[in-house]
């Protein structure tokens, strides 16, 4: 229960964040409704389709339609006040990452997949709809840069995989990966700890 709860607070805090880059992009309000759906739903829909995961998410629970697009038409309203709720989003994201990514992790356990897929199945949750939203914003992924973001998922879906396999209860693992997850990318964003760059820059002359 507390998980669906959760996950109901990322979706929308997803599709809020993913208005404003489509208000960057001077976006109509379906693609404000659309980049908002996509944002919040699309990671958990790659992931059923790659794995053969039916019915997907949005098409068995159609209200999640709706409270993407109305959240995302809703910070239309409110968006000359959303710079002042910046940190309160960077923590939602946060929970949405490791939210997702503990909710990837069980639906591949669903379908006993091996222990690698499992992870790449909740980085997938976690990570992809940003990469979605993204690219239809003409935008370098997030996923694709230096900040510590699909390695927080990869970090907490291991050690949610690890917890199980040890045995320990559901409950205490599942706390335990979010939590470890959600300090190390609160910490990454704080600190500004980032991945290392590929830098190239061939000389042609």
């Amino acid at each position: 229960m507390l998980l669906h709860t959760l996950y109901l607070v990322a979706i929308v805090a997803e599709a809020m964040t993913a208005a404003l880059a489509a208000g960057r992009r001077s976006m109509d309000w379906v693609g404000v409704c659309l980049l908002g759906a996509v944002t919040a739903l699309g990671g958990g829909s790659v992931r059923d389709v790659l794995f053969g995961h039916h019915p997907l998410s949005w098409v068995s629970h159609p209200e999640y339609l709706v409270i993407t697009a109305g959240a995302a038409l809703m910070t239309i309203a409110v968006a000359r006040i959303m710079h002042r709720l910046r940190s309160v989003f960077l923590v939602l994201d946060a929970i949405g990452l490791v939210v997702f990514t503990v909710i990837g992790c069980n639906v591949a356990l669903d379908l006993g997949l091996p222990t690698v897929d499992v992870i790449v199945s909740g980085m997938i949750t976690g990570c992809v709809g940003g990469v979605l939203r993204d690219v239809l914003c003409n935008d370098v992924p997030l996923l694709f840069r230096s900040e510590l973001y699909a390695s927080v998922s990869v970090v907490a879906g291991g050690l949610y995989v690890g917890g199980l396999s040890a045995g320990l209860p559901h409950d205490l693992v599942t706390a335990g990966a979010m939590a470890a997850g959600l300090v190390l990318r609160l910490l990454a964003i704080v600190r500004g700890w980032n991945m290392p760059k590929f830098v190239y820059a061939e000389d042609l002359h």
